[in-house]
């Protein structure tokens, strides 16, 4: 808030009654603050990773897409977002807290009808896939490729990208690394934020969910950081096994759905859209294995369709590749995949 508006609006309350009521209607509406991409509060570069493979020291090699593709068989595939660790943080217990979720809630009605502020536009082009993969995977006839709206998964680690390039390449959505733990923001988040809007994806922001932390405090920093766009894809928290991270503790199934609960419910609560829940398989097994049935999924399955590798649960996206090459991105990007037709994909976005 500017401090000599509110000086004015102050002086203004000594000034004669009816003038004063005009002037003061006029002046106040200066007095209020807002939030956006140009608001969003700075962090420091963490070194967590979200994965359990550690980024070479320079994520953006400096070479062409053939080079990659020529020399891919030699490299073991990495995740495109994984990084460094970070520095220990102290373990903090998390108490229940937020409204309760309701018991039965469709996929369809993930986002709300009409959130607040929501205008209707008209649909996007949908672009068809024409990303390369370092290490295709043949999936049979349960191929990705099968599927209409293909997007991405982007952090720091894939640099400057050609965001209008990347699109017509296929990427009609993005989700785009926003915070981890409660201190971190994704140094490239905002130009990422605001350059996928500006070249017509759809995008969403994720977190990464540090198990040394609280739900509560982890929350709070996602909203600080990510503006409430009610064309927005609905945020994501990424929960996850991390071998190089510097914390240690593998809590139990209850407790770990506990923090997941409080994290989400906050979150919900806020944006107006239930979060999606991304996974690995080897996390899924320990402790959501049957959960959460009324959240939405995003399931990582880079060697088998989701059908076998997570029997029984529904998802929404799947994250088919580590490995994607496109035009637009040095080096690799993660390849995903909307469960459903354009049209499905169409109504999903509107909250219908």
């Amino acid at each position: 808030m500017s401090s000599a508006v509110c000086f004015a609006c102050g002086f203004l309350m000594r000034l004669s009654a009816v003038p004063a009521i005009f002037l003061a209607s006029l002046v106040l509406a200066g007095c209020t603050s807002s939030s956006g991409p140009e608001n969003l509060a700075a962090g420091l570069p963490s070194k967590e990773t979200t994965s359990s493979v550690v980024q070479v020291a320079r994520p953006v090699p400096a070479r062409d897409v053939g080079e990659i593709i020529a020399q891919a068989e030699a490299h073991p595939e990495q995740l495109a977002w994984a990084g460094q660790v970070p520095q220990p943080q102290a373990f903090e217990a998390v108490t229940t807290e937020g409204m309760a979720v309701p018991a039965e809630r469709p996929v369809a009605l993930m986002i709300p009808e009409n959130p607040a502020g929501a205008t209707r536009t008209r649909r996007a082009q949908i672009y068809s896939r024409s990303f390369r993969d370092a290490h295709p995977i043949n999936f049979g006839s349960a191929s990705p490729r099968k599927l209409a709206v293909h997007g991405v998964d982007v952090s720091r680690w894939q640099g400057e990208m050609d965001w209008a390039k990347l699109r017509t390449q296929g990427a009609n959505f993005a989700y785009i690394k926003a915070t981890d733990g409660g201190d971190h923001l994704d140094p490239m988040f905002r130009k990422n934020w605001n350059r996928a809007k500006e070249a017509g994806l759809k995008r969403g922001a994720y977190h990464f969910f540090y198990w040394c932390r609280t739900a509560g405090e982890q929350a709070d920093w996602f909203i600080r950081n990510v503006p409430r766009d009610p064309d927005a894809l609905p945020p994501v928290i990424d929960v996850e096994y991390n071998g190089e991270s510097s914390c240690k503790y593998r809590l139990s199934r209850a407790r770990t759905l506990e923090k997941m609960q409080v994290f989400m419910d906050k979150l919900e609560r806020h944006y107006g859209k239930r979060p999606v829940i991304y996974t690995a398989p080897d996390f899924y097994r320990d402790n959501l294995r049957g959960e959460f049935p009324n959240h939405p999924f995003w399931l990582r399955s880079v060697a088998a369709h989701p059908s076998k590798v997570y029997p029984g649960r529904n998802w929404l996206f799947w994250q088919y590749s580590g490995s994607g090459l496109s035009h637009g991105v040095e080096g690799r990007i993660d390849l995903n995949v909307f469960h459903g037709s354009e049209e499905d994909w169409h109504g999903w976005v509107a909250g219908r």
